[in-house]
């Protein structure tokens, strides 16, 4: 259960205590005991030299060390070393933020800006609404919209909205404003409370959109979703074109697309010993996605590699290939891409370890992440290495 101060409606929409804002200084950070990065050689120094920042989520865990948060010192220094750019993990989530109607908890939001801004960290913000019932806290699923219910559910949202920005405005300047609006089985925008309010999922993505440009004008407004470039997405891909269209011809103010970028090794191609992708169809998504005018991040980066055999040189060193493969041709993009990011830096506080679809048969930790749980470096890190390396050369 989070700690600290519950912040009553009128205090957080006053946006009290705004935390001072630290510049990135893009200087060499200090890598943990036994990481060695080179001066230049930080994935952020690297992303730099192509006009981008390299970032991880981090976790704010107040109760617990041994986690993939600021308070692990070994992580924490990680991520020092590495990375330019943050972005919590769970902690700006309505389930992690507002309990209640009618209260706010920003103390391990707060602590994490607080954290980073201390390290010359930039952060980004995730998410002012995950559309999406099972990630509603329970009191939004069950709430009462009385007489007037569009009325009401536009005053939740712009207040829940408003709060969040004004609180941690001058920090947070790239937001993901909506999360996976999309109903994956029934290939439409997802129908909430908030939707059913409202009239539709378009009126809420909307309003989530034109409040945010109203509170934060030259703020990064991003819409992100989990499509990626297996053929299994390729209704998922399809389904995301249709939003983004509408978003467009309803004039509203999205300026990116967020990938989040979770690729997924479940079969193996044998033309290439890696997972099955398909460049053709991933190139024509992602022109058209550019051609509309979005830009484009990659938000959520990490590697399911349920069909590698268990060796672990062999499963590394194929992983590599896989995410080489990948950063190459996003980087081919690179007149479009922003800021690169990965969710997590260490194999055993990824969230693929609990995510059920990714689980190997064999019950093998996933290696999704750049390091291992010795905080050293695997071969995804250097391929990520590489391909920065290439693009800003």
């Amino acid at each position: 259960m989070e700690s600290g101060p519950l912040i009553n409606r009128r205090t957080a929409l006053a946006g009290v205590a705004a935390l001072p804002l630290i510049g990135c200084t893009g200087m060499e950070k200090t890598a943990v005991p036994g990481v060695s990065v080179a001066e230049g050689r930080s994935l952020n120094s690297l992303a730099l030299r192509g006009g981008r920042r390299f970032g991880s989520a981090v976790a704010s865990t107040p109760w617990n060390a041994d986690a993939g948060s600021f308070q692990n010192p070994a992580y924490a220094a990680l991520v020092k070393a590495e990375c330019g750019l943050v972005v919590p993990e769970n902690e700006m989530k309505w389930q992690a933020m507002r309990r209640s109607p009618d209260t706010f908890d920003f103390s391990r939001m707060d602590a994490l800006v607080a954290w980073a801004q201390s390290q010359d960290l930039d952060v980004r913000g995730h998410t002012l609404l995950w559309h999406r019932p099972q990630w509603f806290p329970d009191w939004l699923n069950d709430y009462d919209y009385g007489a007037n219910p569009v009325q009401e559910a536009e005053r939740l949202l712009t207040e829940h909205i408003r709060a969040v920005t004004d609180r941690y405005r001058g920090i947070i300047t790239s937001y993901d404003v909506v999360n996976e609006a999309i109903d994956h089985d029934a290939r439409k925008p997802i129908e909430t409370s908030m939707s059913l309010a409202m009239g539709s999922p378009e009126a809420v993505i909307d309003l989530a959109f034109q409040v945010a440009r109203e509170q934060l004008p030259d703020a990064q407004l991003v819409y992100n979703d989990y499509m990626s470039w297996e053929p299994q997405h390729a209704e998922h891909r399809a389904d995301v074109l249709r939003l983004l269209e509408g978003l467009r011809k309803r004039g509203t103010p999205v300026d990116a697309l967020g990938i989040q970028s979770h690729i997924e090794i479940f079969d193996i191609d044998p033309a290439t010993g890696v997972g099955v992708y398909d460049e053709a169809e991933w190139r024509s998504f992602l022109d058209e996605v550019t051609g509309m005018g979005y830009r484009l991040l990659i938000t959520e980066f990490d590697v399911k590699d349920k069909a590698l055999p268990a060796d672990i040189a062999v499963r590394d060193a194929k992983v590599a290939d896989f995410t080489r493969r990948y950063f190459d041709l996003m980087l081919e993009y690179s007149d479009h891409l922003d800021d690169v990011l990965v969710w997590g830096m260490v194999d055993r506080f990824n969230w693929l370890q609990n995510f059920e679809p990714a689980a190997r048969d064999d019950g093998l930790e996933v290696r999704a992440a750049p390091y291992d749980n010795d905080y050293q470096p695997k071969p995804m890190r250097y391929a990520i290495e590489e391909a920065l390396r290439q693009a800003a050369a």
